[in-house]
């Protein structure tokens, strides 16, 4: 059973190193269009993605974890929606971080990774901005921050840093592979913001479904 996330929310200590996060605010550039290729693992197919364009948005350092001063453009915003729940087993519940979208797992669908999830059955989350907190498999989370289409969440960053995970006396919970995706301003954006999402879904459920099936 997963931690209360509700629970972290209000009791867990945040201790983080804010300058990385700065570092990691500025490290893209417009130039820089080199491709990291991904190598497929565990049965489960991967998309290289190439760097993300311009400088990454800014983001709190603490929690609560959320993007600055992106709005999100209606027609992209509506079509990322259509297509993370046009995904067989995702349903759209109030998450348990908040009052954001979450996106949960059907009843029917298995878990091969119980452990990546946020709460009960939830892997990931929809900001009103149309930024989202999901899990990823820790080595494609790294690979979504290095090409700048995601940061760590203060607590994956955390528990990497430190090796800490919980308050003493709580229920162990990792953090890792938990990233935000940042808002998509174009189509071309969305296209890689909603492959990572596949990639999270594969990832817990351990399906291998194709994200231009959902275009």
């Amino acid at each position: 059973m997963n931690i209360s996330f509700a629970k972290i929310l209000r009791y867990r200590s945040i201790k983080i190193l804010p300058m990385i996060l700065i570092i990691l605010m500025l490290s893209c550039n417009n130039d820089d269009k080199e491709k990291i290729i991904t190598n497929p693992s565990e049965g489960i197919s991967k998309v290289e993605l190439y760097k993300r364009p311009g400088l990454r948005p800014e983001t709190t350092l603490t929690v609560p974890h959320f993007q600055i001063g992106v709005n999100p453009v209606p027609e992209v915003n509506e079509e990322l929606y259509r297509r993370v729940y046009s995904i067989p087993g995702i349903e759209q519940k109030p998450s348990a971080a908040s009052s954001w979208d979450g996106l949960y797992l059907t009843e029917d669908v298995s878990m091969a990774k119980p452990e990546a999830t946020i709460e009960d059955r939830e892997f990931g989350h929809i900001h009103t901005d149309g930024s989202l907190h999901i899990f990823l498999d820790p080595s494609r989370s790294q690979e979504a921050v290095d090409s700048c289409w995601a940061v760590f969440h203060p607590w994956a960053l955390q528990e990497t840093e430190t090796g800490e995970q919980t308050e003493p006396g709580e229920e162990q919970k990792s953090w890792k592979g938990f990233v935000m995706l940042y808002t998509p301003l174009s189509i071309e954006e969305l296209n890689v913001t909603f492959q990572l999402i596949v990639d999270g879904y594969n990832n817990v459920t351990g399906q291998n479904i194709i994200a231009t099936d959902f275009y």
